[in-house]
């Protein structure tokens, strides 16, 4: 059972019947990019589209919120997830948004599950087989269920936690420009800055030029320089809640999974009046 990250060559030498592939690309409003469309372009065959946009919470104003467990259920049964076999998500992102898919199968119980590391770019360079189109598939029968190491954390308590001084340690996956201010936010009506006490480790940092996660060793010196403690539980916060999942999986890989994704992350925070730094 696979649960983390796996190699293009990994995967290419699997049982194709025995794996579930998703293509969870999601790009920043800013970028001009959408990532259904380019599934119909091109995507891994045989692979369905996780569109982060979509599972969501449709009630929540803000940009793709967790939903609650009879809507994912749904959605992972739409597009054919079963509970019984190994899931591979991957992306054509430049920030990992298979992570975020990765952990909501996570936050929803589904254990066997796992990134491929390097996304459609890695896949192609070894010879894997792309198509076109959107391809057929039958009803899955995923059923929701607990979560499995990963959590989650509400505006309401990190908010209380933050002003009472009590929050775990939060680190934040936006670029250092956004983190700090200096650069405008994609979305519009928030203010700049971050989270009071937040630590910053950029997204991008986590990669090497090929897109691919840096090895464990490099990781673990990257949240080190940062000011993470690996032995105190901790929040992982981003613009939206995507590139924050990105830091879980990585953390989950160096064997950290006491790590809360703080949901509704800037977008949530940035548009209230809670204390910024």
């Amino acid at each position: 059972m696979q649960t983390t990250i796996v190699s293009a060559d990994w995967l290419i030498a699997q049982d194709s019947a025995a794996i579930t592939v998703l293509d969870a690309s999601y790009f920043l409003p800013t970028m001009g990019r959408d990532g259904r469309t380019e599934f119909a372009e091109e995507h891994i065959i045989g692979a369905q589209f996780f569109d982060i946009d979509a599972i969501k919470d449709e009630a929540n104003p803000l940009p793709h919120m967790m939903p609650d467990a009879a809507v994912f259920e749904a959605a992972m049964r739409d597009i054919g997830v079963c509970s019984d076999k190994q899931i591979v998500v991957y992306d054509n992102s430049p920030f990992l948004s298979a992570a975020r898919a990765w952990w909501m199968l996570r936050y929803f119980g589904h254990r066997a599950v796992c990134v491929l590391d390097g996304g459609m770019a890695a896949w192609k360079a070894v010879g894997g087989q792309t198509e076109k189109g959107v391809p057929t598939h039958e009803i899955g029968d995923f059923s929701a269920a607990a979560p499995y190491e990963v959590g989650l954390i509400c505006f309401d308590e990190l908010r209380r936690d933050v002003e009472d001084s009590a929050a775990d340690q939060i680190i934040d996956a936006r670029a250092n420009e956004r983190f700090n201010g200096l650069a405008p936010e994609p979305r519009a009506g928030l203010r700049s800055g971050h989270i009071p006490g937040a630590l910053n480790l950029p997204i991008g940092s986590l990669l090497d030029s090929t897109g691919k996660l840096k090895p464990a060793e490099e990781l673990q010196k990257l949240f080190d320089e940062a000011g993470f403690d690996m032995g105190v539980p901790g929040v992982t916060t981003c613009g939206s809640g995507v590139t924050a999942a990105g830091l879980t999986l990585a953390l989950a890989i160096l064997g950290k999974t006491d790590i809360r994704l703080f949901d509704g992350s800037w977008s949530e925070w940035g548009a209230s009046d809670a204390p910024i730094e």
